[in-house]
């Protein structure tokens, strides 16, 4: 079996996601919306590092149940100088790159869960189809707030 595989991939992946949230959520921190649902969401995505750690061990795996941390002392320093540029065209620019980022990530993220989905409904795994059915769901609501921002925020920047 290589659900193992799949396990520590979709790991790493949640806990890429949540750093790439942490950091727009850090580098836009003037703007209160992104500042407070880009934790938020982040925060679902470690949890999701601690369910995947939890199941690890049954496929072999051992996963750190500890999720991505907030950014080191040199991200810090970055955001503040993003936090001083306020909301200069650069920073808007910028916003765009950041939401796409999640987008693509998080969608990534929702084809790991789909496999896992299929391969616990395969193997006839309650707990592993209830993590899915219990995460999944998280993800596509990070998928459609990016995807909704990105629509939202796009023409005001690139026409305005």
């Amino acid at each position: 079996m290589k659900i193992g595989l799949l396990l520590k991939e979709l790991h790493r992946d949640e806990n890429d996601l949540a750093r790439e949230l942490l950091g727009a959520a850090e580098r836009h921190r003037v703007d209160h919306e992104i500042y407070h649902l880009g934790r938020d969401l982040a925060g679902w995505s470690q949890d999701h590092v601690r369910v995947l750690a939890g199941l690890g061990e049954r496929f072999g795996v051992r996963l750190d149940p500890q999720p991505a941390a907030e950014q080191g002392a040199g991200e810090r320093l970055r955001e503040k100088a993003g936090e001083l540029l306020g909301r200069r065209p650069q920073t808007a620019l910028l916003l765009l790159r950041d939401l796409r980022e999640v987008y693509v990530k998080a969608s990534g993220v929702s084809v790991d869960w789909e496999m896992l989905g299929q391969a616990a409904q395969g193997i006839k795994d309650g707990d592993l189809l209830a993590a899915v059915r219990t995460c999944h769901p998280d993800t596509l609501r990070q998928i459609r707030w990016a995807n909704g921002k990105l629509k939202e925020s796009a023409t005001q920047i690139l026409v305005g």
